[in-house]
């Protein structure tokens, strides 16, 4: 696979989750990555400092106490031959330590400077701790995931941290890009808040369509075609079939003649056929519905595990999971990258 960050050079300045996750990304695309790690978690529990942190794989570890005046000089040297910075520490952290965007632009005016935070460098929360739950449930994505009668839910980190992530990495490479162009740096504030907002796209668009967040019945929710249902063995499988063809292949795999798939939309009908479907489901084990749908066009995943989506043929045929050091279970890069084929 083509790594195309190869040459980019970054320096991180390790924090937690979001910041070390974007580095990472850009290590595994080619980017020489070198982390300043705080000396006392440079090698806990292990001499290796790699070994431990699956978020330090393919960089470089430089373990410097930034309260020493010599460590800030060392941090500033590597600084000074970068294309680009990580940093996730609290709106004026880096300032006070001497290691702010004026600071660095004096040793390398290229610089792309990357800010990792939770609610971004200004506004009334900016010095507020937050994590993932709390920065989706401002921009208003969390309560999309509401139900009747039970709490609103996101898998933990991956939509806030991890986009955040995934928003400051595309930061980085977009201001390299520009430097390289212009011969000016640039500061990048990612915050997790603003990403999950970007994220929310085509949200906004089913919104102003009326199929959310409007007060009346949403495909997302109340639909019969777009669900979660439990089997007879306990387990879930999904269903998306939200275009015409997909339902009425959905209905016939069913063997629901009686249903017509004109009224697909007919929100009338939603409620009824809703519980009609949670009875079928609800008849036959997860791997009878696997049997019958997965491959075809009903729009149809089982809900499985950790351990089974690694395993599960078609993730297994991508190399979609990996086994790390120590048997440690991590996600193949992504996006891949292949030559472009020539005449």
């Amino acid at each position: 696979m083509l790594r195309p960050l190869a040459g980019l050079t970054i320096v991180e300045f390790e924090g937690i989750g979001p910041g070390p996750l974007a580095g990472r990304m850009l290590a595994e695309h080619g980017a020489a990555v070198t982390a300043i790690v705080r000396p006392h978690k440079a090698t806990i529990g292990n001499p290796d400092p790699v070994a431990d942190d699956p978020l330090r794989r393919g960089k470089r570890i430089v373990a410097l106490d930034l309260k020493r005046a010599a460590a800030v000089e060392q941090a500033l040297a590597l600084v000074e031959g970068a294309d680009a910075l990580i940093e996730g520490g609290r709106p004026g952290v880096m300032e006070r330590l001497g290691l702010g965007p004026a600071d660095c632009a004096k040793r390398n005016p290229r610089l792309v400077y990357g800010r990792m935070t939770g609610w971004g460098q200004q506004g009334p929360l900016a010095q507020a701790a937050g994590h993932d739950l709390n920065y989706v449930a401002l921009t208003g994505m969390l309560s999309l995931t509401e139900r009747p009668g039970a709490p609103p839910i996101v898998p933990p980190t991956v939509l806030g941290d991890a986009g955040g992530a995934l928003g400051l990495a595309f930061g980085i490479v977009s201001g390299v890009l520009s430097a390289r162009t212009t011969g000016k740096g640039c500061v990048v504030d990612a915050a997790i808040l603003d990403m999950v907002a970007a994220l929310s796209g085509i949200a906004l668009w089913a919104r102003a369509t009326g199929m959310l967040d409007g007060g009346r019945p949403s495909i997302f929710h109340d639909s019969p075609f777009y669900d979660a249902y439990l089997c007879a063995d306990g387990r879930y499988v999904t269903i998306g079939a939200l275009e015409p063809q997909f339902y009425a292949l959905f209905l016939d795999k069913l063997g629901l003649a009686d249903v017509d798939p004109k009224t697909q939309y007919d929100m009338r009908t939603w409620p009824a056929l809703k519980a009609r479907f949670r009875t079928l489901f609800a008849a036959r084990p997860s791997e009878a519905w696997r049997a019958l749908l997965e491959g075809t066009d009903v729009c149809f995943a089982p809900v499985l595990t950790i351990a089974e989506a690694a395993a599960h043929p078609h993730n297994a045929a991508r190399g979609l999971f990996r086994e790390g050091e120590g048997g440690r279970l991590e996600a193949a890069a992504a996006p891949r990258f292949q030559p472009l084929p020539q005449a």
